[in-house]
C-alpha cells in the first residue's frame, strides 16, 4: 500500500440532499457488481461506504476519475452530477477523513455511532470479494479501534442521538396520544430493527405492525418484541389504516406512492431510506406530513450540545491513532529488506565451522541484529546504510 495512492471520492449531506444522495446509494447487489468491474479500472483494493448520510468510494489509485466512473457505472447518478457535489481527498488527508467518519465527527447527527457497524459491514463485504488487502484492512481496524477509544474516553457519542432515535423523538414531539396511534414500520433490517426498539423504549407503545420483503425477518423481530406483522401484499391497506408510517427499506425506487394513499385521516410518514422510498409528491397530499432524514437531522437538544464540547478530545485521539498507523505502515515498507537481510545473515552463518550448539546462539544473534536494524531504520529511514552495517556487525560477532 502506498499512502499517496489512498483516495476517497464521495458525496454527503453537506452538499447533497437526500434525493441527490439517493442517486448514488449502493445496495449489496450493486456493491458486488461494482467490485466485479473494479479490475477493468485497474483497481485491486476498493470498498464503498453507503449510508443515509453519504456514499464514498475508497481505493488505492493514481487516477481518482476511475473511482468516480466506477461508482457511477453502478448507480443511477452520472459523473457530472457527482462531481458537482463531490469531495476528493488523497494521501494523509484521505486517511484523516476516514478516521473522522469512523468517529462520527462527519455524521449528519454528530457522534452517531451507527456508522461503526456500517463501516465494518462495508469492509467485510469488500474483503469477502477479495478487494481488501492487509494494509487496507489494518487501516480500517485502526479506524474502528480509534472510534472505540473515542466512545470510551469521551462523551462524543454520549446520550442517545441517532437517526433512528431522532425519528422516535420527532414522533413524541409532534403526535399526541401516541399509544392510541397505529404505527406501521416498513423494513426490519438493521436500521428498521433499531428504530423499532427506539419506538418501544421512548414512546412506550407496542401498537406497531411490521412489514418486510422477507417475511421471516419481520416475524422474528415481532416475536422478540411482542408486535404484529402484516403481509407485504397488503401494503396499501396497511398504509391507509396506519396513523404513523416509518419507512426503513432499501428499495431502489419509492414503495410508498401518493396514488395509493386514499385515507383522509391525518398521517405522519417518516422516510429513513436513502434513496428515498417514499414518493416526494406524498407531501402534497392533504393531511399528510412527510419527513426525511435531512429534516430529522435538524433536531437539536442538550445531548448534541454536550457532544460538540467533546470534539477536541476526539480529534486528539484521532491524531494519535493516525500516527500509530503511519508508524506501522512505515515499518511494513521495510519488511522485504529486513527479510532479505535475515536471509543474507543465514547464508553467512552457513559458512561457519562452529558446532551446532553455537549455531543456535547465532540464530538468536541474527534476530537481534534484524531487530536492531529495524529500530535504526525507524529512527533515520536510511535502510541501505543500516543493511551494510548490520552485515558488518554480524560478521564481527559471528
Amino acid at each position: 500500500m502506498d499512502i499517496k495512492k489512498f483516495c476517497v471520492a464521495g458525496i454527503n449531506y453537506k452538499k447533497a440532499d437526500a434525493e441527490l444522495r439517493g442517486l448514488f446509494a449502493i445496495n449489496n447487489e450493486q456493491y458486488a457488481a461494482l467490485l466485479s468491474n473494479a479490475a477493468a479500472f485497474n483497481l485491486e483494493e476498493v470498498f464503498v461506504l453507503s449510508t443515509c448520510n453519504r456514499t464514498e468510494i475508497y481505493a488505492l489509485t493514481e487516477n481518482v476519475d476511475d473511482l468516480i466512473n466506477l461508482l457511477c457505472l453502478e448507480t443511477l447518478g452520472n459523473v457530472q452530477t457527482f462531481n458537482d457535489s463531490a469531495y476528493i481527498k488523497t494521501g494523509e488527508e484521505a486517511i484523516e477523513h476516514i478516521f473522522n467518519v469512523g468517529a462520527g465527527l462527519d455524521s449528519q447527527i454528530l457522534g452517531d455511532y451507527e456508522i461503526v457497524g456500517q463501516l465494518k459491514a462495508a469492509a467485510k463485504f469488500s474483503k469477502q470479494h477479495g478487494f481488501l488487502g492487509a494494509h487496507f484492512e489494518r487501516l480500517i481496524n485502526t479506524v474502528l479501534q480509534s472510534s472505540k477509544t473515542i466512545k470510551n474516553q469521551t462523551q462524543l457519542s454520549g446520550g442517545t442521538v441517532s437517526v433512528s432515535f431522532a425519528a422516535a423523538q420527532y414522533i413524541k414531539q409532534q403526535v399526541q396520544h401516541v399509544s392510541d396511534k397505529k404505527i406501521l414500520l416498513l423494513g426490519t433490517g438493521k436500521m428498521g430493527s433499531i428504530t423499532c426498539k427506539n419506538l418501544i423504549d421512548y414512546l412506550g407503545t407496542k401498537n406497531i405492525t411490521l412489514i418486510n420483503r422477507s417475511a421471516e425477518k419481520a416475524i422474528e423481530l415481532a416475536d422478540e418484541l411482542g408486535l404484529k406483522t402484516a403481509d407485504i401484499n397488503n401494503l396499501d391497506k396497511e398504509i391507509n389504516s396506519a396513523d404513523i408510517i416509518i419507512v426503513a427499506t432499501n428499495a431502489e425506487k419509492p414503495i410508498v406512492l401518493a396514488s395509493k394513499i386514499k385515507s383522509s385521516q391525518p398521517k405522519l410518514i417518516i422516510d429513513l431510506s436513502i434513496p428515498c422510498n417514499v414518493e416526494d409528491s406524498v407531501r402534497d397530499l392533504p393531511m399528510v406530513s412527510l419527513v426525511n432524514v435531512d429534516e430529522l437531522s435538524k433536531l437539536k437538544d442538550k445531548t448534541l450540545k454536550k457532544r460538540e464540547a467533546e470534539i477536541p478530545k476526539a480529534k486528539a485521539i484521532i491524531v494519535e491513532s493516525i500516527q500509530e498507523f503511519i508508524e506501522w505502515y512505515e515499518m511494513r515498507r521495510h519488511v522485504p529488506m529486513l527479510k532479505d537481510l535475515k536471509t543474507k545473515l543465514k547464508e553467512l552463518q552457513s559458512y561457519s565451522t562452529n558446532p551446532s550448539s553455537y549455531k543456535e546462539t547465532l540464530d538468536i544473534k541474527i534476530q537481534r541484529v534484524v531487530n536492531e536494524t529495524a529500530g535504526k531504520i525507524k529512527k533515520t529511514d536510511t535502510k541501505g546504510c543500516h543493511y551494510i552495517a548490520a552485515i558488518n556487525d554480524f560478521i564481527c560477532i559471528a
